[in-house]
């Protein structure tokens, strides 16, 4: 490759045959739209849900696109901000470690919003945010972990380049306009680390999916922006990034390769970050009998960066307890399930015996972990027991799908959860207005 031109290479994800996509990719993103769906609904009843959708009602116009726990329609924009936050509210939906971001619902809420308003079918949205996650992946590995670790948010700002994809392909936006999207998203894109264990974190997920929409809206109207605000001079990765590859992650460029495979699903509601330190715990208690009460010392090694996301060492609410590698481990070696979104009360934060357990837990950087391995030691007094897990370790599609259902099962109840799987199987006969039914039962 003698020209690593980033806006062409998203350009050309963008208009990728739908005959070109496999059958396997897209029953990944049916796995992420089926999970999709299920946090959403499951989070529909939060605070942070009724305020964004009564800003969003408020704010209405057009009657064009719906809203998770809403009869109202909205514009398209607006019902991506309250779908994107409303979604990401539990914390609960998938991640791609390879760009450091939660796709789904960054993308998924533009492609369906806008799916809606234009009365395409199911499949048009499914592949629209495919090729929209499978965009913000790829650029969210150009800016990299440099981007990162600066404190932004690559759900918000990748992921606003997605949502541009997603919003941008539905609506038909030929290549000059979509370009000029993407040049528009560049000055738009925004999300702050900052805001983790805050409203302001889903929120980041919802602005992402809104100016996806937006701009594309605008492009459409003949809207124009600069050449490249993505890839060129003072643009979006040369101010956004320190150490950019420009090169790799465009190497097996769709529809060859899509690395949406390799996305992982929460099967705990709490930051994905601490999940392989979760499971570790998890085999030793499966071969041990392990309790809270003879636990002297706990050392969780993880890679450095995850200290500045998981390390909250006193959370004061239940949110940041997700957020908190000494308060989940404490809940864990309890026996407190840590799949139920129930348990992430306020009230637990105040357990004595959580408390004192906690602080018997202690958290080391290691280098040598990659960002999806944790290695535990426990020392009962008697014995120092290891273990390590891995999440990047692929699982086969027969236990994503039981591991998912049951996810559901957990959340909504196990009737809704199958009528929603049984949707998601039959998508060649819904249209995307059929889809958007779905938010609300």
């Amino acid at each position: 490759m003698h020209s690593i031109d980033s806006t062409s290479l998203l350009l050309d994800i963008a208009a990728i045959d739908r005959k070109s996509i496999s059958a396997q990719v897209r029953r990944f993103a049916e796995f992420s739209m089926y999970d999709w769906l299920v946090v959403a609904r499951a989070g529909s009843d939060q605070r942070l849900s009724q305020i964004i959708r009564g800003f969003v009602e408020a704010e209405s116009g057009r009657p064009a696109a719906s809203v998770i726990g809403s009869r109202s329609k909205v514009p398209a924009r607006l019902a991506a901000l309250a779908n994107g936050t409303i979604s990401h509210a539990l914390d609960y939906d998938d991640t791609h470690f390879a760009h450091v971001g939660h796709p789904s619902v960054a993308i998924m809420p533009a492609a369906l919003a806008v799916a809606e308003e234009i009365g395409a079918s199911a499949c048009d949205a499914r592949d629209a945010f495919l090729l929209g996650a499978e965009a913000s992946c790829r650029i969210g590995m150009v800016l990299g972990r440099a981007h990162y670790e600066r404190g932004f948010h690559q759900t918000a700002t990748a992921g606003a380049i997605g949502a541009t994809i997603a919003a941008g392909r539905l609506y038909g936006l030929p290549a000059d306009q979509l370009r000029s999207a993407l040049s528009l998203i560049s000055t738009r894109a925004a999300g702050l680390k900052s805001q983790f264990g805050t409203m302001g974190k889903p929120y980041n997920a919802g602005i992402a999916a809104a100016n996806g929409v937006e701009v594309a809206a605008l492009a459409r109207r003949g809207f124009s922006s600069c050449d490249d605000g993505i890839g060129g001079p003072q643009g979006f990765i040369e101010t956004h990034s320190d150490n950019p590859d420009r090169l790799t992650p465009w190497l097996n460029a769709p529809p060859k390769s899509f690395i949406f495979e390799d996305i992982k699903y929460k099967l705990h509601a709490c930051c994905h970050g601490t999940h392989a330190m979760i499971e570790a715990l998890r085999e030793i208690q499966g071969k041990f009998d392990v309790g809270p009460t003879g636990v002297v010392g706990l050392e969780v090694r993880t890679n450095p960066r995850w200290l500045k996301v998981c390390d909250i060492r006193q959370p004061r609410t239940g949110l940041e307890a997700k957020f908190s590698y000494r308060f989940l481990a404490a809940m864990v070696l309890s026996g407190i399930d840590t799949a139920s979104e129930s348990v992430f009360d306020d009230s637990i934060c105040n357990k004595p015996h959580l408390l004192r357990l906690a602080q018997h837990v202690r958290i080391t950087g290691d280098e040598s972990l990659s960002d999806t391995t944790c290695t535990i030691i426990l020392d009962d007094g008697s014995h120092r027991r290891m273990a390590t897990h891995d999440l990047a370790q692929r699982q086969s599609e027969v236990a994503l799908e039981k591991g998912l259902r049951a996810k559901a099962k957990g959340l909504l109840g196990a009737s809704t959860a199958e009528a929603l799987w049984t949707k998601i199987a039959a998508l060649d006969g819904l249209s995307a207005r059929d889809l958007a039914a779905l938010l609300n039962g």
